[in-house]
């Protein structure tokens, strides 16, 4: 992956402009965060039923099982304040039919990842606001709370107080990671749109294939929880990441015509 970012000074160089509608500068800064992601296999047939283009092709393991990620996020300081997030995402490829276990690996060895994003609940107003009318992020207010105990962190999901999922990851040992890219794609008004994200691990680990490692426990009763369930994860997730202390640049959308 190219890129002129300087991990040591991972702001610098980076020229923000200033939303005042909307009270961001983009691109936007996250100074101090912390996330665990779980990817869980999924029926792909089960999946394209949710994708919102033709043109958006499920990446698979093997046929017939895509890769679905769940990723909780703390953002403790950024230019929007602080606040809390989870992600439900697929892993797609954009225009390019993805070949079963090849297109993943290549993703893993550039670092690079192309995501839809299908839910992502927030607790700021702020963030929802602004990712929703700018972007076409599918972002609603719910409660999105952590607990740390015994060496594992717990992220519980609800909306309305009903809980919707609880994902719970093991506080692995971590070093530096390396620097990796995110292409999220996302709907505004039928129209597709596309944002790089940029992401410094500053303490990371990976685990593969290891199922006392993450879990995830899907609630009952709210609309998320049945999309899931129609889903048909894995009883385990692939692969887990730990993410303790991270910092992060999230470049504003653009049509997908101006690449």
């Amino acid at each position: 992956m190219k890129t002129e970012l300087d991990r040591n000074d991972f702001f610098k160089g980076i020229d923000q402009i200033e939303h005042k509608d909307y009270d961001v500068k983009l691109p936007i800064f996250y100074y101090d965060n912390a996330c665990m992601s779980a990817i869980y296999t999924a029926s792909t047939g089960e999946l394209k039923k949710h994708l919102p283009s033709p043109d958006m092709h499920p990446v698979e393991m093997f046929p017939g099982r895509c890769l679905m990620v769940f990723t909780a996020f703390e953002y403790r300081k950024t230019d929007i304040g602080p606040y809390n997030e989870f992600s439900i995402s697929a892993i797609i490829s954009y225009r390019k039919m993805a070949i079963p276990g090849l297109t993943s690996l290549s993703y893993m060895l550039k670092n690079c990842f192309t995501a839809y994003i299908l839910q992502l609940p927030v607790t700021s107003e702020r963030a929802r606001k602004g990712g929703v009318e700018m972007a076409g992020y599918p972002k609603f207010i719910a409660e999105i709370s952590f607990t740390h105990v015994n060496g594992h962190s717990t992220c519980t999901l609800a909306e309305n107080g009903q809980r919707i999922l609880s994902l719970t990851g093991k506080n692995v040992k971590t070093s530096r990671g390396r620097l990796t890219k995110y292409i999220i794609h996302t709907m505004k008004h039928g129209i597709p749109l596309k944002a790089n994200l940029y992401v410094n691990p500053l303490q990371y680990c990976q685990t593969i294939g290891l199922g006392g490692t993450a879990s995830m426990d899907i609630g009952s009763g709210h609309r998320i929880c049945d999309e899931l369930r129609g889903l048909k994860l894995s009883k385990w997730p692939y692969l887990y990441q730990y993410i303790p202390s991270y910092e992060a640049i999230l470049f504003n959308s653009k049509n997908l015509i101006d690449d």
